[in-house]
């Protein structure tokens, strides 16, 4: 469930931000995103492997996805994208106005987003804009609106922090996009990625450090903004991107990125 974990970390760290000085993240708040992120992250699958069948068959890490072998056809997966969106939907109707409004207006990212790698070298930056939306999202469903001053900063970060994460991703599938002609950050900055990743690691500090003198956070938080630092800086000092096996393994170990930063907020804030 990495992509899962992915998804709802920026709204936990969202959630914590907003909780009052002195209190704990409100548990509903966390409860219901928790939720909503599993529905959304495979409402995001089921998009993306109906876009993705013809080029899924011809990747062998992706041959055996259902639409891809041929296991179900594409009015069932339609049908059960229809299930997913609704119960999506029933989590967010939950929320007050602002933060429904603001919620349904990611649609447009999450369905669009598969197309991206067909035209685009960045599908990551897209993918970043689509999976941090939650950094918006929490704050407002606490608050009532976004203070931007905050929300901003920490919605860079996430990006920066996904284009970190999935390019190491991308390079697992480098070979087989070349042949079926996709596009990714991994092809654009080859032999180049390990100045990029530091790069857009610098930069998702500085944010995490902007949105946290925006909110008046305190000594844990920026000790955890510095930890989230050092297990990226040893990310990336240690990624071989010709190796699959070590971009996954370098890929999913940054759920614990998320919940360092998420636990340096609970704590700044007690």
């Amino acid at each position: 469930p990495a992509g899962t974990w992915l998804l709802y970390l920026p709204c936990t760290w969202s959630i914590g931000l907003a909780a009052a000085p002195g209190c704990l993240p409100d548990w509903r708040m966390l409860s219901l995103f928790g939720v909503g992120a599993v529905l959304m992250r495979g409402a995001g699958c089921t998009i993306n492997d109906m876009w993705d069948r013809d080029y899924d068959r011809q990747v062998a890490r992706t041959a055996s996805r259902p639409l891809a072998a041929g296991d179900i056809s594409t009015f069932q997966s339609l049908v059960f994208l229809g299930g997913q969106l609704s119960l999506a939907l029933c989590v967010l109707l939950c929320l007050n106005y602002y933060s429904i409004i603001l919620g349904a207006a990611s649609l447009s990212l999450v369905i669009t987003y598969p197309l991206m790698k067909r035209i685009t070298y960045w599908p990551q930056l897209v993918l970043g804009l689509t999976f941090n939306w939650g950094a918006l999202l929490g704050w407002s469903a606490i608050k009532g609106s976004c203070e931007w001053s905050v929300c901003l900063p920490l919605y860079f970060a996430g990006v920066m922090w996904t284009l970190v994460y999935d390019t190491i991703y991308a390079h697992q599938d480098k070979r087989d996009d070349i042949m079926i002609g996709v596009k990714s950050t991994a092809l654009q900055f080859k032999e180049d990625t390990k100045q990029w990743l530091s790069g857009f690691s610098l930069a998702m500090l500085l944010s995490l450090c902007v949105a946290g003198m925006n909110c008046n956070q305190t000594f844990p938080y920026y000790s955890a903004v510095a930890a989230v630092g050092t297990h990226l800086a040893h990310q990336i000092y240690t990624l071989d991107i010709d190796k699959p096996e070590d971009c996954w393994k370098k890929f999913a170990s940054n759920r614990t990125v998320g919940i360092l930063l998420f636990i340096g907020i609970v704590l700044g804030n007690l």
